[in-house]
């Protein structure tokens, strides 16, 4: 249960209460379980510690990256939140009530969106990222929430460590612990959560963990995956009952029949097998996918995930999530922040 948690991973033991950023020296603090429901509420504007503003924040940690319609909207360290209008050449700072790290950031439209992180902090915005406010956090747990999807606007979930399961029906106004609906009873981290194109959700996680619904959330199955080692990701491709699950060392695993099964996938990259961990991913408007993680890689599948072609940037920089710029190009984030490349993830002009 000791084992690195890709993106924000977890040691278990209280003494070793450390995170490793993208399997890097990078770390910061965190432990607790999850408490019973609680309703959510934001602090008194005058009690509220906003993120600083900083000239250097887009050359900063930042993991995850979203659309809010043609909007790119990207999360971080320190509270800090950017957007973007220009497809990625340009980023400015968003107004965020918070200064800690930003784990996951998710948009159902142009305008309404959420983000979490540590202190299983929850926020959220109605106009397309510009301005946040807190809907819920807990000092008391300081155990991050990891990953935030949302079916529209007032259905979503929240997960995180030692199994966190958070919901809402009325778009984060109030938020439940409903970890219960989980077989989850030695509380591994949950590390991503994903739809399956006409199936349900998908999580995955700590040790190989495996959870679905075919009901959207309201009651889960566990599963026996083909892994033992942590699952960093998972993503739906255009086909029906087919997504990919990814984790350490380059571990990439197909399904087609919503997670019963699993083949797994070969990345040759120039030298041999990848062995990166990978961390993250996303499906672009032709059906390709793009899945990113350490050692600046970067890996495309024209085929619905049956096979990738790898690419290892040269700067050798971990890169924690992907999306594409709008204009054929990528935009990857990671530990040198937010950038834009080509296609297949080199630099522009190269």
């Amino acid at each position: 249960m000791s084992e690195p948690v890709m993106g924000v991973g977890f040691c278990r033991p209280p003494a070793l209460r450390r995170f490793a950023l993208l399997a890097t020296a990078l770390s910061l603090l965190g432990s607790a379980a999850l408490s019973a429901p609680v309703l959510a509420a934001t602090a008194p504007a005058s009690d509220v510690v906003y993120s600083i503003e900083s000239a250097k924040s887009a050359k900063g940690l930042m993991l995850d990256v979203a659309h809010a319609g043609k909007r790119l909207v990207a999360v971080g360290d320190r509270g800090h939140i950017l957007y973007s209008d220009d497809q990625g050449q340009t980023w400015a700072q968003a107004k965020v009530p918070s200064r800690q790290l930003l784990t996951s950031v998710y948009f159902v439209d142009d305008q309404h969106g959420w983000a979490v992180g540590h202190d299983a902090q929850i926020l959220a915005s109605e106009d397309g990222g510009v301005t946040w406010t807190k809907q819920f956090e807990d000092l008391k747990r300081e155990a991050p929430l990891l990953a935030v999807w949302f079916k529209d606007a007032s259905t979503g979930f929240a997960v995180g460590a030692y199994g966190a399961l958070l919901g809402t029906t009325d778009g984060g106004k109030n938020w439940e612990d409903v970890g219960n609906r989980l077989d989850n009873p030695d509380q591994y981290h949950l590390n991503a959560i994903a739809a399956v194109n006409d199936s349900g959700l998908f999580i995955v996680g700590e040790q190989g963990s495996m959870f679905r619904s075919s009901d959207w959330g309201q009651t889960w199955e566990r599963l026996e995956g083909p892994y033992k080692g942590s699952l960093f990701g998972v993503i739906g491709t255009a086909t029906p009952a087919t997504l990919l699950a990814y984790g350490l060392r380059g571990n990439l695993f197909r399904s087609t029949d919503f997670g019963s099964t699993w083949a797994p996938v070969e990345l040759k990259a120039a030298r041999g097998a990848l062995e990166f961990g990978l961390s993250g991913a996303t499906l672009l408007d032709d059906g390709s996918i793009v899945i990113v993680g350490n050692g600046g890689s970067v890996v495309r599948s024209s085929d619905d995930g049956m096979t990738f072609s790898v690419f290892n940037r040269p700067d050798r920089i971990s890169v924690s999530a992907v999306t594409a710029a709008g204009n054929g190009n990528l935009i990857l984030v990671g530990q040198g922040g937010v950038r834009a490349t080509s296609p297949i993830g080199a630099e522009l002009g190269k």
